[in-house]
């Protein structure tokens, strides 16, 4: 039976503040994975599914359709989504994936300059558990963290993928001195995962419930303003745990092809604004910032 740490805290929060004095931290994330999606006409065997609907190109045959749905996030979406993040004065981290940078480096370049955090998000917009070898998995980290470095002229120092992480990525992450992962949907607070034989590695947990990927799911948003209220809910609820003295986290993601579009702008636009009102009772930071604080104040926890 697989080792699964099913406790956590055990409801034993660590007591500390993040560095302007408040207990609820929020991230922002904006995914820039435009050009590393599975597609065709780049060789792949298949073109990636989701997306507004569902294609009706046979599988084999190079699907441009979703290939321009794509394209709008770089095209369009991005410059509203940084018009309204420069608004609100909030810095968000992306998670680039290497080959949507290799291809669009001038982009990158142009977001990193507004003062977003780069953190890479694997090479190709895939699951890390697709790798059969860590050798492999290890090219493709070092190639993502060596395209957006030259790209931005900020080194990566955060980590999250598709899907689930290999057997190997929480090594082969340590081993190269990240400063965390984001590959953990299991709590509210940064958490050490310490693991025999490498150095501890810090998770900042991300979250796809409060995440604009829920307008692509039958189950999830329809109109843009479900999920404004649905932020606004968990906004409430970790403010008044707050308020109780517990340390929270709260993770926001967006991609540019979603909430890039008109329609679902008004979503993004309305949550940053959301924050932008709360901000004396917030502290809204970049995943580094967060990582950085949560090691200052709970060293290499158990």
């Amino acid at each position: 039976m697989t080792q699964r740490d099913l406790e956590g805290y055990a409801g034993a929060w660590p007591d500390f503040t993040w560095p302007n004095g408040r207990r609820l931290a929020v991230s922002v994330v904006i995914n820039f994975e435009e050009g590393a999606e599975l597609q065709v006409g780049d060789g792949d065997a298949r073109s990636e599914s989701m997306g507004e609907v569902i294609s009706v190109v046979p599988a084999g045959k190079r699907d441009q359709g979703q290939e321009q749905i794509f394209g709008y996030g770089t095209r369009a979406g991005l410059w509203r989504m940084l018009d309204a993040l420069d608004e609100s004065d909030i810095r968000a981290t992306i998670f680039f994936c290497g080959r949507a940078v290799e291809r669009s480096p001038g982009l990158a370049k142009a977001v990193v300059a507004r003062g977003h955090e780069p953190a890479v998000h694997g090479w190709r917009w895939r699951p890390q558990a697709d790798y059969e070898t860590a050798e492999a998995e290890a090219a493709d980290i070092d190639a993502c963290v060596a395209t957006i470095t030259a790209a931005t002229g900020v080194a990566p120092v955060g980590f999250f993928c598709r899907g689930g992480e290999s057997p190997w990525t929480r090594e082969l992450l340590a081993q190269r001195g990240f400063l965390y992962t984001s590959n953990g949907f299991d709590d509210d607070l940064p958490y050490w995962d310490r693991a025999p034989g490498r150095p501890p590695l810090l998770v900042v947990p991300y979250a796809l419930d409060s995440n604009d990927m829920k307008f692509f799911h039958p189950n999830g948003f329809v109109r843009a303003r479900e999920m404004v209220e649905y932020v606004t809910d968990a906004l409430d609820v970790l403010e008044a745990e707050a308020a109780r003295g517990l340390p929270r986290l709260l993770n926001l993601g967006f991609h540019l092809r979603i909430v890039g579009r008109p329609a679902r702008f008004a979503a993004f636009r309305d949550i940053m604004n959301l924050l932008a009102v709360r901000r004396d009772r917030l502290w809204i930071a970049s995943r580094a910032e967060i990582a950085r604080a949560f090691i200052a104040a709970v060293p290499e926890s158990p």
